[in-house]
């Protein structure tokens, strides 16, 4: 099935692309979607008519994703788990935990457009590439810490605070 492409499809081709695909992706999901139309030639008169209305959309998209890259890149984004012995993770940080400490930053992100090379079960640093569009990616650096350290730092200020309450009692 020969399609003409009305947007950027990732391995398959640009907009404007002349392209032969199965039939089934083709119908089942190309045509559906809105990102192809057949390619006969009506289509192809049609398509020229709005070929500029679709490259600036296009172009529209691909600068918002730029800007949104821009944002992610400077983030500075940390996860507190729990961990057992030998610093290992219990579970493993997953893309929804992700969108979570990005969206505490008001980075709101799809959780499907972050790319996982394999599962992260260990602390420290991790490279994060987040695809926003065909020919955007962004990457930053998650830092994955020990949720005891966290809570231990808490313990201490609750320490402080009891031993001043211990002192200010028998002062009185």
């Amino acid at each position: 099935m020969k399609v003409i492409l009305r947007t950027d499809v990732e391995k398959l081709g640009k907009l404007g692309d002349l392209v032969e695909v199965r039939a089934g992706y083709g119908r089942n999901f190309l045509l559906p979607q809105g990102f192809a139309m057949q390619a006969t030639p009506a289509n192809l008169k049609v398509f020229e008519l709005e070929r500029k209305k679709l490259q600036a959309k296009t172009e529209a998209l691909r600068g918002a994703a730029a800007s949104l890259a821009a944002q992610i890149e400077k983030a500075v984004v940390s996860i507190a788990m729990r961990v057992g012995e030998n610093d290992k993770l219990y579970g493993s940080v997953t893309s929804a935990m992700i969108t979570e400490a990005l969206a505490a930053q008001n980075i709101e992100v799809d959780r499907r457009r972050i790319l996982l090379d394999s599962p992260i079960r260990m602390l420290g640093d991790h490279p994060i590439r987040v695809r926003l569009h065909a020919d955007v990616v962004a990457q930053f650096t998650l830092s994955i810490v020990a949720e005891r350290a966290v809570h231990a730092d808490e313990q201490e200020v609750a320490n402080a605070a009891n031993e001043q309450l211990a002192e200010e009692q028998t002062a009185e």
